[in-house]
């Protein structure tokens, strides 16, 4: 069985066209902190209270956002109100949907956004004219008793017609200790980052992303489903794909990583449809155990699985040692620093 070590490929393909620049990461960090300085100033304008607290999710506070063509990005970052400062003028409780309509009437109430500020079912939409959109979700904390007749607190998502109990903050603590313990041991924990945002990637591929799964779901498979391998991301991430297709051939069921419910449930047709072409593509790479397969062919598969010419025109092993050189200072199996003024990334 021929083993092609395409470990360099990979990180470079990581590099280049999956993690964001840092120049892209600051576009967005800016564009987070002007949404919340318009809805500070639009909840000011009417009069009306402050949330306790907005605080970035998801895939951009996991660091797990991947590159995108259309700049097709979202940024998560929930308001958290009292339940108390919830109310109308009569003093009646907001409905869910009262209560995303305000922080919607807060972020466009100077007009000067072309693409004013949308209500969607589970949050606040703000889209940018250059592609990116921020979510705004809205939050009740709820103060309840426990058994010891102490102040307990939890969190309710506007949904719909309902509030919710969610916390999508604790979400992204379970990841990032994930990662923090695998760095702690033996595994490398910045590997599975690295193979949550290579499947991503995957799953992006232009004209699936309307079909395939979301980003949280295929989060929770790699995370389930993950194999380290020092020092090989190729390998780790055709493993770690192997077991997650053999789990979804059995069933599409993915567990919620902290609460008692389902992120999808048995015969969902967008875990389906990733299933079916990660099946696919880990058909396609059965060519790399071919005892004449060349690196030529090797990163010609790659390139088949990812829908990019990336891996055939990377220079070949001595040309690579001599510009690595130049383009990318290799500080452990963790980080790289780009030449480009970025900073490090994971």
């Amino acid at each position: 069985m021929a083993d092609i070590n395409c470990d360099s490929e990979m990180t470079n393909f990581h590099r280049d066209r999956v993690t964001l620049s840092t120049k892209e990461q600051g576009e967005m960090r800016d564009r987070r902190n002007s949404g919340r300085t318009r809805l500070e100033n639009g909840l000011t304008q009417v009069d009306k209270p402050q949330p306790k607290e907005v605080r970035s999710q998801g895939s951009y506070q996991m660091r797990t956002m991947v590159q995108d063509a259309d700049n097709d990005y979202d940024i998560d970052d929930g308001a958290y109100f009292a339940a108390a400062d919830l109310k109308d003028d009569a003093d009646n409780a907001l409905t869910p949907l009262a209560a995303r309509q305000r922080v919607c009437d807060a972020l466009k109430w100077d007009g000067r956004f072309r693409q004013e500020a949308t209500v969607k079912p589970n949050c606040v939409r703000q889209t940018y004219a250059a592609g990116y959109h921020i979510d705004v979700p809205v939050y009740r904390i709820v103060t309840t008793k426990d058994e010891d007749d102490q102040d307990v607190e939890h969190f309710e998502l506007a949904s719909g017609d309902d509030w919710v109990r969610s916390d999508a903050r604790a979400v992204t603590r379970w990841y990032n200790k994930l990662v923090g313990e695998l760095n702690a041991g033996e595994a490398d924990g910045s590997q599975m980052r690295r193979v949550t945002k290579l499947t991503k990637k995957f799953a992006r591929r232009r004209g699936w992303k309307d079909d395939t799964t979301s980003g949280i779901c295929i989060t929770k498979l790699v995370v389930d489903e993950f194999k380290p391998r020092p020092d090989r991301d190729d390998q780790a991430l055709r493993e770690t794909w192997k077991a997650i297709d053999a789990r979804l051939q059995v069933s599409t069921e993915i567990d919620h990583p902290v609460l008692a419910s389902k992120l999808a449930k048995k015969g969902n047709a967008e875990v389906g449809f990733f299933r079916d072409c990660l099946h696919e593509a880990i058909a396609d790479l059965q060519a790399l155990d071919a005892k004449d397969c060349t690196r030529k062919q090797a990163r010609q598969t790659w390139d088949t699985v990812f829908d990019t010419t990336f891996f055939s025109s990377q220079p070949d092993n001595d040309e690579a040692k001599k510009a690595e050189g130049s383009v990318l200072e290799v500080t452990s199996i963790e980080t790289a620093r780009r030449n480009d003024g970025g900073g490090r990334f994971g």
